[in-house]
């Protein structure tokens, strides 16, 4: 009996309870634990392997009747659980699927579970518009929050304000450093660019990397008919002689980006370049883009586009997986992700 009692009190365990007890050594912080839902694979797999970690085992199916099964694979009982999925492609499926997964982690007792979302989805219906319009995105907000979200990781919000719709923590990070970094590296006249915006309402964005660059800016003044369809456009600003860079958010069916694209042109722009976030490039965007007077267009990975860039040599591509894995092991470690707001990390 005292054999047994001496060799407890010696053991490695009874010796990290004590530590854990009296403030002494390290206490045990939840492991973390990386899941990917079916939108955008490859995304994971870069952000896991500049973890260090292997993505986490889940299975997704569907039954006859088109519903939607999730099966984690690996215990999450105490783990810092991160689950990354875009809002692109088969949308509403992608939707239920992390809502799902969500839920199977909070009920399987993770410590956390934080939303890794790339790209939001239903982001453009952020406000009532017009009589009966629904607040979509406050509605999505509110199923992550009821699924068990904890916390939401995404990337360049449509509006800046959607973050408001949520109870939880959001960290709405910028693709701003990877833009920035891409021009200075990619485009070698980019002291004589302009960066324009294609709208009033990405002026912020746009002034925000001209004062980073310390070039001029120009806006571009639309009006529409209805959605992704524009009547007019008037160019504020000089862009003759220059390198004309229209930045956005995202690119949909790119019809105004190829008319303010024509329109720069005819205004005595030397050359036109696009970069924007979020590539969704629906319906014949790749071919508006081939026969347009771009030189190239650039698009960061936050929604797959090997396809596309198949269809269309124009396409460029910006890896952004280090500032999602980087925001992932701060948001794990504790620490402060507004560093990655202005700058990008350094692996």
């Amino acid at each position: 009996m005292l054999d047994n009692l001496r060799s407890y009190y010696n053991s490695s365990y009874y010796t990290k309870m004590t530590n854990d007890v009296t403030g002494q050594g390290n206490c045990r912080m939840p492991n973390i634990k990386v899941f990917a839902g079916s939108s955008n694979p490859n995304l994971a797999k870069r952000i896991c392997d500049r973890l260090g970690i292997e993505v986490g085992k889940s299975t997704t199916k569907k039954f006859s009747n088109q519903e939607t099964c999730v099966e984690i694979g690996e215990s999450v009982r105490g783990e810092d659980v991160f689950i990354i999925q875009s809002g692109c492609g088969q949308i509403n499926d992608n939707i239920m699927e992390l809502l799902i997964m969500i839920n199977a982690c909070k009920i399987a007792s993770a410590a956390r579970v934080t939303a890794v979302i790339p790209v939001f989805p239903y982001a453009r219906q952020d406000k009532k518009d017009k009589s009966r319009a629904p607040i979509s995105a406050k509605l999505v907000a509110n199923m992550l929050s009821v699924a068990g979200a904890d916390h939401i990781i995404t990337m360049d919000l449509h509006a800046s304000q959607i973050q408001g719709f949520f109870d939880i923590p959001v960290d709405n990070l910028f693709a701003e450093p990877a833009v920035v970094k891409w021009i200075m590296d990619n485009i070698p006249d980019w002291k004589n660019a302009i960066i324009v915006s294609p709208d009033a309402g990405g002026a912020k964005r746009v002034t925000s990397i001209a004062d980073r660059l310390n070039v001029d800016f120009a806006l571009i003044h639309k009006e529409r008919v209805r959605a992704n369809e524009v009547q007019s456009m008037v160019l504020v600003g000089d862009v003759t002689n220059r390198i004309a860079i229209l930045v956005d958010d995202m690119a949909d069916t790119c019809g105004t980006f190829c008319l303010a694209a024509q329109k720069l042109h005819e205004a005595g722009a030397k050359k036109v370049y696009a970069i924007c976030t979020h590539g969704i490039f629906s319906g014949n965007a790749p071919t508006k883009i081939n026969n347009s007077n771009f030189e190239a267009v650039v698009v960061t990975n936050t929604i797959p586009q090997e396809e596309k860039m198949k269809e269309c040599s124009r396409i460029q591509l910006i890896d952004i997986s280090m500032m999602l894995s980087e925001a992932i092991r701060r948001t794990h470690n504790g620490e402060s992700v507004s560093y990655l707001f202005k700058n990008m990390p350094l692996i």
